[in-house]
């Protein structure tokens, strides 16, 4: 039986959405369902709100996120405040990979700026397709959860 793929929520800033239709163009043609929380461009669009609106959706609905913005940094900062999120930046494969393998990271923060557009796509496949490795690093995500409830 095939596993059911997870919505993924997506959302950026001024600077993010040129990349962030990108990402859903590879979306699509993989086939993952999403719901795109800025689907137009607004030039005021301001990295925290958009951050924290997806962040509560990605908790809310028990999913995952992609955010976007000129760096990824704001938008994973601004994403992290909410609890339960577990908000990655990523700058290539390898680190995207990691931050699912190690981290069990549920929203993905990529740099539209620092991050060349076939790289971010190279990463946004790679975290969609890697699983949480659990073991040792179950242990440590347990403490983020365990100091995150105070």
């Amino acid at each position: 039986m095939e596993e059911k793929k997870k919505k993924i929520i997506l959302a950026a800033d001024h600077a993010g959405f040129e990349l962030k239709e990108k990402l859903k163009e590879v979306l699509n043609e993989s086939e993952v369902p999403f719901d795109d929380l800025t689907p137009k461009f607004d030039k005021e669009d301001d990295y925290t709100d958009e951050a924290f609106k997806a962040a509560r959706k990605v908790v809310k609905d028990k999913t995952q996120g992609i955010l976007v913005c000129g760096t990824g940094i704001g938008m994973c900062i601004a994403a992290n405040k909410v609890k339960g999120a577990m908000a990655a930046m990523a700058y290539d494969e390898k680190t995207a990979r990691l931050s699912r393998q190690h981290n069990d990271a549920n929203i993905l923060c990529l740099g539209a700026r620092t991050t060349e557009e076939g790289e971010a796509v190279k990463a946004l496949k790679a975290w969609l397709t890697t699983r949480f490795l659990e073991g040792r690093h179950a242990i440590r995500v347990n403490k983020i959860k365990e100091f995150e409830r105070g």
